[in-house]
């Protein structure tokens, strides 16, 4: 806001002629005149000459005698030249001679609390090409700023402009891009000293040394300041921005959780320049990484490892080591990830949702004939659960007769192979999910003991825990 001169309040009047007349001078005459000088000069002083500037007032002096003015030149710098003077009186009370002297009453400069004052000289010699900031007897922009405060400037001779001060607030850091200067493609630059991202002292870009917490008054006009954030920020992977990857046999699983970073003080500057704003490195620093590691990552486990064991606290303290390399490179410091989710595909979830038993692990260490009826029992009662049987046994007889008579989904040699296992056990839940879809298939896999088992003795006692239990397993069957 540029402060316009105010309009003169009061000015000095023309010189006062008081004509007597002849008859006036005759006799007694001389002692009127003597009276009449002696009352009316001090009057004439005292209404005429006098400027009294008030409180928060300045008087601005024109001389009306003189030499002219160059061409060009607004203000009477020099002793003897007609013009507007550029130094003001104060508040008090004097005196110059109407004749000589004109004035009028302003106003003071006054720089409100929180503000700060831009100076434009209105006088002196014009600016070279390329230069923005006025020297010395330079009309143009002063470098310097007016603090909060009172100031008697004479608007004939700068004009003002109010701005905010900054203000940095805790927790923050001012990084500082200077508006004037040698810019970085100058030709008296070496060539490793250009197109750098920040610059060096007297060059024009983004310096490194970054402000403080605090208030600062700063020409607008030499600098730009940009406030950075640096306390902790939490990013929530959810809804859209959730982390998805197949995993190693194909299934989709999505991840949610919580990033939380923060910049680091010493790479404010540089990492605002390269990079933006705290949601661009989110975006282009954060999420891409987070997004590659795990998709690499998940591709290595089959989706069972991430509803079950260890891989899941695995991959978070993996996703965070990676995170903390990648980012500290780039001035960014990550202060945790936590992995709140890890949602399962549908041909999985819906089991676990539902709480059944869809597979049954049985470890067969010996050929005994309640192992053939737990079995031929299990697949009567439960025929849309698939059950997977580790053996060491070798007699192929054994093998052809529970596949065929109680359904045996699939026989793994031991010592088991747990990436086979964990294979098969994905296997057995995608048949499991398409019997839900389209339960006449579990018609299919129903098995029927014969009325001898079902009768004996060994029958009886298995039936009848079967039925207690419903359609829920919990344990690993041994025989």
């Amino acid at each position: 806001m540029a402060m316009k001169p105010s309009a003169p309040a009061r000015r000095g009047p023309p010189a006062l002629s008081l004509p007597l007349p002849p008859a006036a001078l005759k006799g007694g005459g001389w002692g009127l005149l003597v009276l009449l000088i002696l009352v009316g000069i001090p009057g004439f002083v005292w209404f005429f000459c006098r400027i009294e500037p008030g409180a928060g007032e300045i008087a601005i002096l024109t001389a009306k005698t003189g030499e002219d003015l160059p061409s060009g030149q607004i203000l009477a710098l020099q002793s003897g030249q007609k013009g507007i003077l550029l130094d003001v009186l104060p508040e008090g009370r004097y005196f110059r001679d109407p004749y000589h002297w004109d004035w009028q009453i302003a106003g003071i400069t006054d720089i409100p609390a929180g503000r700060l004052g831009v100076l434009t000289r209105l006088y002196g010699q014009g600016l070279p090409p390329g230069q923005i900031i006025a020297g010395a007897d330079q009309k143009g922009i002063v470098a310097e700023v007016l603090r909060p405060g009172k100031y008697r400037i004479n608007p004939y001779a700068y004009a003002v402009e109010l701005f905010d001060a900054i203000s940095i607030r805790p927790g923050s850091v001012g990084v500082v891009t200077s508006l004037v200067g040698k810019g970085v493609l100058n030709d008296e630059l070496p060539a490793q000293a250009r197109n750098l991202f920040l610059v060096g002292e007297g060059m024009k870009g983004v310096v490194p040394e970054v402000l403080d917490p605090g208030t600062y008054y700063l020409n607008p006009y030499l600098v730009n300041v940009v406030e950075v954030n640096l306390q902790s920020q939490r990013f929530e992977m959810s809804g859209d921005d959730a982390i998805t990857f197949f995993t190693l046999d194909g299934f989709t699983v999505r991840v949610e959780g919580t990033i939380e970073f923060n910049i680091a003080r010493d790479k404010a500057a540089l990492l605002t320049h390269r990079v933006g704003d705290m949601e661009d490195v989110l975006k282009k620093i954060i999420l891409p990484r987070a997004r590659g590691f795990s998709r690499i990552e998940g591709s290595k486990h089959p989706a069972i490892n991430f509803i079950i064991g260890e891989t899941r606290q695995q991959f978070q303290d993996n996703l965070e080591t990676h995170l903390r390399q990648q980012a500290e490179e780039w001035g960014v410091s990550i202060r945790s990830v936590l992995i709140r989710n890890i949602l399962p595909p549908d041909q999985i979830a819906s089991v676990i949702r539902e709480r059944e038993v869809a597979v049954l692990v049985a470890d067969l260490e010996s050929r005994r004939v309640d192992n053939t009826v737990l079995f031929k029992l299990l697949k009567q009662e439960h025929p849309g659960t698939l059950v997977i049987v580790t053996t060491k046994a070798s007699d192929s007889e054994l093998i052809i007769s529970l596949i065929n008579e109680a359904r045996i989904f699939r026989f793994v040699n031991k010592p088991v192979n747990l990436t086979l296992l964990q294979s098969h056990i994905v296997a057995a839940l995608e048949r499991y999910h398409s019997f839900k879809q389209a339960p006449a298939l579990i018609r299919t896999q129903k098995a029927v003991a014969s009325p001898e088992i079902v009768d004996s003795t060994a029958g009886r006692t298995i039936l009848e825990s079967l039925r207690a239990i419903g359609g829920r397993f919990t344990a690993v069957f041994r025989g």
